[in-house]
């Protein structure tokens, strides 16, 4: 592998870290991670977060975006 490539890499998954953390920054405003099927448990000197809901949402969504490009690319 060249270093063009190599760089190329590199570039491309800086900015898909910068999306991601973009659409996690987006989410967290929006309410995901606090939604009302979160379970959060807190006692003295521990905690423990399941984000079920949350976890539910952003799999429809990402299934509904990933076929939209899905089916964008095959026409």
């Amino acid at each position: 592998m060249d270093l063009q490539s190599f760089g190329k890499i590199l570039v491309a998954l800086g900015v898909g870290i910068a999306v991601l953390g973009a659409l996690v920054w987006v989410g967290g405003r929006l309410g995901l991670g606090s939604l009302p099927g979160d379970v959060r448990i807190e006692r003295e000197g521990w905690g423990c977060y399941v984000p079920i809901a949350s976890s539910i949402v952003l799999s429809l969504l990402l299934t509904l975006l990933l076929n939209l490009v899905i089916r964008l690319l095959r026409k």
